[in-house]
């Protein structure tokens, strides 16, 4: 498994914002014509960004119903799949079962299991950065925000009141979309902001094993 090291940066708070995707460039399906299409521009992509978003629980021994959201980010646009919706698990098995595309995130692990135990769907490969990436002499997972900060040299603000909202909504507020798409995009940006020979090592590795830092089923 690759190992990529990383700086650990203090002072977050001194970098420059990070803008992330423009609200005009986040998508979301409700048709199955219109997730047909997404999948299909989404398979022109060697590598996407990828996260789910579920709605959280609150009381001792709640079961949750999640995932609720799937996150599916290329360069130019990031596609929202509401779970509830006609098609929505159709063509999410389509993106995350191809063995051509790629999937990058962070925490993949959960992304998976729930995936897999709710709907039956196996992801292909993958690669979870939170598992490579590395603080230099530090051991423990890399987060978004801190691959951001190392990797692009800007600031991710991420609001817990937002992370915590009620994915489940059949209407999203922006706020929602605007967190929910950046999660993907973010993973997808810090990807592409690592060096070719480390890109190349992750794909080669996810292409060859289920994904970059799973474990074996």
């Amino acid at each position: 498994m690759p190992i990529i090291r990383i700086p650990q940066l203090v002072d977050l708070d001194a970098l420059p914002r990070y803008d992330g995707v423009a609200s005009e460039r986040i998508l979301m399906p409700t048709t199955r014509e219109a997730f047909r299409q997404a999948v299909d521009d989404i398979g022109t992509c060697g590598q996407i960004g990828f996260d789910t978003e579920s709605k959280p629980t609150f009381r001792v021994g709640e079961v949750s119903t999640g995932p609720h959201l799937i996150q599916f980010a290329t360069p130019l646009r990031v596609y929202l799949f509401q779970v509830g919706l006609e098609g929505c698990l159709d063509a999410a098995r389509a993106v995350l079962e191809a063995d051509r595309v790629v999937k990058v995130g962070f925490g993949l692990r959960s992304d998976r299991s729930r995936l897999r135990s709710r709907f039956g769907i196996e992801l292909g490969p993958y690669i979870d950065l939170g598992t490579v990436l590395r603080y230099d002499g530090k051991k423990g997972e890399v987060g978004l925000r801190g691959a951001v900060a190392a990797v692009l040299g800007t600031r991710l603000t991420k609001s817990r009141r937002l992370s915590t909202s009620n994915w489940a909504n059949t209407t999203l507020s922006e706020a929602q979309r605007l967190y929910a798409a950046n999660d993907a995009y973010g993973a997808l940006q810090v990807f592409l902001g690592l060096d070719d020979a480390q890109r190349q090592a992750l794909l080669d590795a996810a292409r060859s094993w289920p994904g970059v830092g799973a474990v074996p089923s």
